[in-house]
């Protein structure tokens, strides 16, 4: 009875001795084994048997990105300026070996890696610089972090400064400037407005008088051609009534011609011509003495018709 108790007891401490030895490890991870106190191997994702009392499980290592968020930094900038900054590291193991037997604590490690490279890089920027170059700083301190921690497995994909804390004294007189600054702004623009608003008005003023002067100059131009375009029809007006004056004079000429008149008649309507050219206005006439005679001889005539 004590046999069969003590198979038992064997057996069952051969069952947990054996399902203490299996052992799965989860996605993102991998176990660092050792046999004897020395690396064994570092087991990937999956189902794994170690020797009981011979192999143990060193170190059971996170493979996914992890997060190192630090607590602020003092730093000095070039221009003897003090503030504090604190800053995010996103860093992955690589390498579980190296991790685990690289450095003894490594994030405290890459904490006072992080904290001194960033007094560095501080060190050579002046305020202002440091306020306004966070991409820059962010940059230089993950290729400085990665090549150090290159040794220890793990890789530092990202850093990034959460927040920069000047003493109270920098951040009033900045505040002090950006307040300058916004009224500048706000002056300039406001000048600019009253600026554009005189020149709009400038341009509208001159083209108006620009559009007057145009009115002016098409009225007169209007009123030049009504005055030639008058004139024009009082000389076509007077040309006109020369030309039927003419025409009269001429059909009368003609009519006196078809009749018959000879030299005498003509003569005589020539003498009638200076009696209505005198007709007691005139004071003095020359008469031709051709029509002298034949006045001679109408006044003979008339004064025997008379008796």
């Amino acid at each position: 009875m004590e046999g069969l108790i003590a198979l038992i007891l064997i057996v069952i401490f051969v069952i947990w001795v054996l399902s203490t030895c299996i052992k799965i490890v989860p996605q993102a991870n991998s176990f660092v084994v050792e046999r004897l106190g020395a690396f064994q191997s570092a087991w990937s994702v999956g189902l794994h048997f170690k020797i009981p009392l011979i192999d143990r499980i060193a170190r059971r290592v996170n493979l996914k990105e992890q997060i190192g968020d630090f607590p602020p930094q003092p730093v000095i900038t070039k221009d003897n300026v003090t503030m504090r900054i604190d800053t995010v590291v996103f860093y992955q193991i690589t390498d579980p070996k190296l991790f685990a037997y690289g450095v003894e604590n490594p994030i405290m490690a890459i904490e006072n890696l992080t904290a001194t490279t960033l007094r560095n890089i501080i060190g050579d920027l002046e305020l202002d610089q440091t306020l306004t170059s966070r991409e820059t700083i962010n940059t230089k301190m993950r290729s400085y972090l990665d090549i150090a921690t290159d040794p220890w497995g793990i890789k530092i994909n990202r850093v990034e400064l959460k927040n920069i804390m000047p003493p109270a004294e920098i951040q009033n007189a900045m505040e002090k400037q950006m307040k300058a600054e916004r009224e500048r702004r706000e002056a300039i623009t406001r000048a600019e407005g009253e600026k554009k608003a005189n020149i709009t008005v400038a341009e509208g003023e001159k083209a108006s008088v620009i559009l007057k002067a145009e009115a002016e100059k098409q009225s007169a131009i209007l009123r030049a051609e009504a005055e030639k375009e008058k004139m024009i029809r009082e000389a076509e007006g007077e040309a006109e009534a020369i030309l039927k004056v003419q025409q009269a004079k001429a059909d009368g000429i003609r009519m006196i011609r078809e009749a018959g008149a000879d030299e005498s008649v003509l003569k005589i309507k020539s003498l009638e011509a200076f009696e209505k050219a005198a007709d007691g206005k005139a004071t003095k006439i020359i008469i031709p003495s051709d029509i002298q005679g034949l006045a001679g001889l109408a006044t003979a005539f008339k004064e025997t018709i008379n008796a």
